[in-house]
């Protein structure tokens, strides 16, 4: 390892399925040391992680970086959001964490969404409508399916808040974070006491919201990692946020995040408030605000498809009718959480090729739907769409979003984007920079730009018919099958 030209930090994404540590220089965004480790996810009607996986999995990840993580001066914690965990009075969790893509409390949102004034209601004091994905119906479903466990809880906390307490011993959360969660009101930035009145929340039971640009605590003694006492701590934030960080995102400039979950969303300095429930109107980690959209099934549901098919995921042919609509885990964009896949249009001579091209279509069309929604209405529709995630790097996902946006598409070359946002977020503290501005030094939304080709109208208006006649099928509850 050369010389740092600056300060060391840590980035830290802990993601679905992984966390990733990067050691990262602060005067040049350059990645010096890097480490990752899984963590499991379990399968069936459920989707939850143990939170000490991913404590385990960060110390694995830190000491792959070696003496580098050692170093450091300041850390900062991205992670995945909405998942409701637990603690009881020593800290430790009640039960395994629900994820944001466990869509159980469905019926727990759509109950919330009535009690409490409707979905425009809820938009203007929230600025979203709760989805079984917020971690506001998961307390609400806890609290009717296990009220014991409910009852033993001591501390309600975020993913990424879990790992920073767990390093500084506060309870600390931040403003992007926390506006997934459905019990902060988005006005007021404050803790909504009447949402959490309706399901039974003590608001002395949630993290202190850290300011942007404010430090969250220390490291302190004890914790087992290659960090020494006293580094600072940023305050972290969700995975979106921290990308969009990662990027040093202006407002209007649209990205797609494709990952286990597709996202779309831009910076905004309008507060959103969308009553369809269609745009989360999340805030971002600086002060302004991430209006973003999200589905449950992206790479993930595309691969099961082409493992099905026995094919390579790039496997694709051109040249089909048949429409593939890829809800393997419930939807959240559309919102059909009972949902399955649904294939249409199936003859003998489609071949397994344009099945597979037909899955990426669907995927593809549930983002591309909501992002004129969460654009302003006057960003400029020809400015390159980035196209960042897992999923980026593939060939057949890129040329099937240029297809379907008619965008030129641009291809950031720097990799874990929300693991480069927290270190940006981290660096920030050390140099008294805004952390978007840290990453613009850093040059990480660099890459090569896909120019724009026609706009697959065809395709796109044909996976829309479909979808809409087959949604009284797909709104079904599970239990009328």
């Amino acid at each position: 390892m050369s010389a740092a030209e600056g300060p060391l930090v840590v980035g830290v994404d802990t993601s679905t399925q992984s966390t990733k540590a990067l050691v990262v220089d602060a005067a040049t965004g350059r990645v010096v040391a890097s480490g990752q480790a899984p963590h499991t996810v379990s399968s069936g009607t459920g989707r939850e992680s143990d939170p000490r996986e991913w404590w385990d999995a960060l110390g694995e990840a830190l000491n792959q970086c070696g003496e580098a993580a050692h170093e450091a001066a300041a850390v900062s914690i991205g992670g995945q959001q909405h998942g409701l965990v637990t603690l009881d009075g020593r800290g430790e969790p009640v039960r395994p964490a629900p994820l944001w893509n466990d869509v159980r409390s469905a019926p727990q949102a759509r109950r919330l969404i009535d009690e409490l004034g409707g979905a425009k209601a809820w938009a203007e004091r929230t600025g979203s409508v709760p989805s079984a994905s917020f971690t506001v119906t998961k307390w609400a479903w806890l609290a009717e399916h296990e009220p014991e466990a409910a009852r033993a809880v001591k501390a309600v906390r975020l993913p990424h808040d879990y790992l920073t307490e767990r390093l500084t011993g506060e309870g600390t959360t931040d403003r992007g974070d926390v506006s997934g969660t459905g019990w902060w009101a988005s006005g007021t930035e404050e803790y909504d006491e009447g949402i959490l009145a309706r399901v039974g929340l003590d608001p002395a039971l949630l993290p202190r919201v850290v300011r942007p640009g404010e430090v969250a605590g220390t490291v302190r003694d004890g914790h087992g990692l290659p960090f020494s006492k006293g580094t600072l701590v940023a305050a972290g934030t969700g995975d979106n946020a921290a990308a969009a960080l990662g990027l040093g995102l202006r407002p209007g400039v649209p990205v797609m995040s494709l990952g286990t979950s597709g996202t779309v969303y831009a910076v905004s300095q309008r507060r959103p408030a969308d009553p369809t429930g269609t745009v989360a109107g999340f805030a971002d980690a600086r002060g302004d605000w991430l209006p973003l959209a999200c589905t449950l099934n992206c790479t993930l549901a595309v691969d099961r498809v082409a493992a099905l098919l026995h094919l390579d995921r790039e496997a694709v042919e051109p040249g089909t009718d048949a429409t593939f609509l890829p809800f393997l885990d419930g939807e959240r964009t559309p919102n059909l959480p009972h949902s399955s896949g649904l294939l249409h249009g199936l003859r003998h001579d489609t071949t397994a090729g344009q099945l597979l091209q037909a899955a990426y279509d669907g995927a593809v069309h549930s983002l591309l739907g909501a992002l004129d929604l969460v654009l302003d209405a006057d960003a400029d529709p020809s400015a390159p769409l980035l196209l960042i995630g897992g999923g980026a790097r593939g060939s057949a996902w890129q040329q099937t979003v240029r297809r379907l946006s008619g965008r030129p598409v641009q291809i950031p070359e720097a990799r874990e984007l929300v693991a480069l946002g927290a270190a940006a977020q981290a660096a920030g503290l050390l140099t008294g920079e805004d952390a978007a501005a840290v990453a613009r030094r850093w040059n990480t939304a660099a890459g090569p730009v896909l120019d724009a080709v026609e706009r697959d109208e065809a395709t796109l208006n044909r996976i829309t018919g479909v979808l809409s006649d087959a949604a009284p099928l797909l709104e079904r509850d599970a239990t009328s099958r």
